[in-house]
């Protein structure tokens, strides 16, 4: 019965289906080879969505189209500018740091992608091309689901159940996210220097250091506010995300004065057009479930795995090939919500940190949004800057190969993300 439904599910997505009808006509395949009552369809349908901690997620991509839409990105980028100073590559360095201050409100790769690229490619072009731009806007964007808050670690956390919360896994990301940044940082001024790109920016003064501090604090201050409120427990990631979307509106309307009534219509209507797909995945995911759980596939595959390696190490490197493979062909919220009810269950079974693996899971499928042929930033950044598609990857290289070093430190030494999380109670 599983692989029917696995068979289903690839011939309606590689024929054009959209993923969430794919997962839905599936399902219903499943329950019809398992002469099960239809009946039982729409009550499963209902309880998978009909989830408190589910809201989080609309509601952070509400906050973060409200900051975007409120004039944040001016900020940011006079921030970094105060920051950076005259040196190789300093507007490429300026966009690693906007696309980090950006992931710290937003959580989105998408929106955040999409925000880079129509205000920092024009300027960015005239001093390194059209290639090398977009290739850095790509790399800076790919950071939004990797430092908190992160849309994609509510949706795991929400599909591994109970043994995985959103406050720690928005912290096991702290520590690799600021490696993953440094990383790029050095990258941009390597490249810069190995194709003589001209010096550029302003020199660094304290004066105007202290003046962007002051300017930006009232940005800086959301996510210490949203995301240090869930990990002290003060309130969960939904009254948090409800809290980021109230201080948005705060900062749109009285400190930045750019968010208009007019622009609310588009930042909901988008909201609940994702929000939509994804919870329509989640509810026609959570029949497969119930059917590869009756089919006792997950038993099947850990015996499969343990068969294969008894080397928790080994283990993560196998996922890490499917996933490469997963990254390149589905869209990264189907993968999650298909594949970690699967191995989140067998990780735990080799003995592995469940927010170690989590991280990991997340990491991987962050790194196929820049991957072809199915990078969904890729597409982004293309349809925005009409750069092609073969120069954007090519330009990308360096900086996916800097994620799977990154990735390869993680599985080597699970402290780096384990740490934080640990120190604070997860």
């Amino acid at each position: 019965m599983s692989l029917f439904v696995i068979a289903t599910f690839l011939i309606l997505a590689f024929l054009g289906m959209p993923l969430a009808f794919s997962l839905g006509v599936s399902a219903l395949a499943g329950l019809w080879l398992a002469d099960f009552d239809l009946l039982v369809l729409p009550p499963r349908l209902m309880n998978a969505v009909n989830s408190f901690p589910l809201m989080s997620i609309p509601l952070f991509m509400i906050a973060g189209e409200l900051m975007l839409k409120g004039g944040i990105m001016d900020r940011l980028v006079d921030f970094a500018n105060a920051f950076i100073g005259r040196v190789r590559g300093g507007l490429a360095q300026v966009t690693i740091i906007s696309g980090a201050g950006l992931a710290s409100v937003s959580g989105a790769a998408v929106a955040d992608a999409s925000a880079l690229s129509s205000t920092l490619v024009p300027s960015l072009r005239k001093q390194y091309g059209l290639g090398f731009s977009t290739g850095i806007v790509a790399a800076a964007a790919n950071l939004g689901p990797i430092i908190p808050p992160s849309g994609a670690m509510i949706v795991y956390a929400f599909m591994a159940g109970s043994s995985v919360s959103v406050g720690g896994m928005f912290m096991s990301g702290v520590i690799p996210g600021l490696i993953l940044f440094a990383t790029f940082m050095v990258l941009c001024w390597l490249i810069a220097w190995k194709r003589d790109y001209p010096l550029a920016g302003n020199p660094v003064t304290l004066s105007n250091i202290l003046l962007e501090l002051r300017r930006s604090f009232i940005i800086f201050l959301m996510p210490v506010i949203v995301i240090g409120g869930i990990v002290a427990g003060v309130f969960t990631p939904t009254e948090g995300a409800a809290i980021g979307v109230c201080y948005a509106l705060f900062l749109g309307f009285f400190v930045t004065r750019k968010l208009r009534l007019a622009d609310l219509t588009v930042v909901l209507l988008s909201a609940a057009k994702t929000s939509a797909l994804v919870g329509a995945m989640i509810a026609f995911a959570s029949t497969v479930t119930f059917l590869f759980t009756i089919d006792l596939l997950p038993m099947k595959l850990a015996a499969l795995m343990q068969g294969i390696t008894d080397s928790p190490f080994l283990f993560l490197c196998l996922i890490a090939l499917m996933l490469l493979v997963v990254g390149m062909f589905l869209e990264s919220n189907a993968a999650y919500i298909m594949l970690v009810p699967l191995f989140h269950p067998i990780a735990l079974q080799y003995g592995i940190d469940p927010l170690h693996f989590g991280f990991l899971f997340v990491l991987n499928l962050v790194i196929g949004m820049l991957t072809p042929p199915v990078g969904v930033v890729l597409f982004v950044v293309c349809g925005i800057t009409g750069v092609r598609m073969g120069e954007l990857v090519r330009e990308s290289w360096p900086f996916i190969a800097a994620m799977y070093a990154v990735l390869l430190l993680c599985m080597i030494f699970p402290s780096v993300v384990t740490w934080l999380p640990e120190r604070l109670g997860y």
